[in-house]
């Protein structure tokens, strides 16, 4: 069996692309390096290092090789070692198709609904880090932080509503996969670890975890992935904005 190659992790650790990763390597059993990046600044060096474009994370070098995005590092690590496989025969392009919908469709939630419902709940900032709620200067600085992510992220108050709105329509699919036997199964694949990453930050946000904690969904994150740190209490987003509430 050929040596491995060193693979280094580029990431910043509260993002589920990054967790997807992660997961993926050690389902493959694959040793790797984490490389912590400074958020805000990640950007910048995640260019230098995979090129102008692409500033998110996460990244892996696997030898002198940039492997860049969570689909694409995904596939490569299938390549590297093609068992325990990622994308099983028996479930055809199923795996693939569900992992992009993931990737694509599915993935930006995980972005805006946290930083949409930390704009009405600042202080629960502090519970993303493993501790308590903050305090009225931490709140302040958290303020701040959380109107820059909304800049970053492109985040406005119809979008968040949209989103929330076509929550119930995503949850429904991610359903079906859960029917047809494609995500949940006995063993982990990609579109398991790409949905699942995202639906277990979607949990941290109150409003939505009881929308998924009624569905099949909700295996799909508890199976694969461990809690997350993080709280927003439910009531963060306004009246009417999430489905089911009035």
């Amino acid at each position: 069996m050929p040596e491995q190659p060193r693979i280094v992790v580029h990431l910043l650790p509260p993002s589920h692309p990054c967790a997807t990763v992660e997961a993926a390597l050690k389902v493959k059993g694959l040793d790797y390096e984490r490389v912590e990046l400074q958020a805000g600044r990640h950007t910048e060096e995640m260019e230098r290092l995979y090129g102008e474009g692409h500033g998110t994370v996460p990244g892996a070098m696997i030898g002198d090789e940039p492997v860049h995005g969570s689909v694409a590092i995904l596939e490569r690590l299938e390549q590297l070692a093609p068992e325990p496989t990622l994308y099983p025969d028996a479930l055809g392009d199923a795996v693939a198709e569900a992992e992009r919908w993931g990737d694509e469709e599915l993935q930006d939630l995980g972005r805006r609904l946290p930083w949409g419902a930390l704009h009405f709940r600042p202080e629960s900032l502090g519970t993303f880090g493993g501790a308590g709620a903050l305090d009225p200067p931490g709140t302040d600085f958290a303020m701040r932080y959380v109107h820059a992510s909304w800049k970053y992220h492109k985040i406005t108050a119809v979008r968040l509503a949209e989103d929330l709105a076509g929550l119930p329509e995503k949850l429904d699919r991610i359903d079906g996969y859960v029917a047809e036997g494609i995500l949940a199964g006995e063993d982990p694949n990609a579109a398991d670890l790409q949905i699942g990453a995202t639906l277990s930050v979607l949990l941290t946000v109150g409003d939505v975890r009881p929308l998924i904690e009624a569905r099949p969904a909700v295996q799909v994150a508890r199976k694969w992935f461990d809690d997350r740190p993080g709280r927003v209490p439910a009531g963060a987003f306004p009246a009417g904005w999430v489905p089911g509430w009035r």
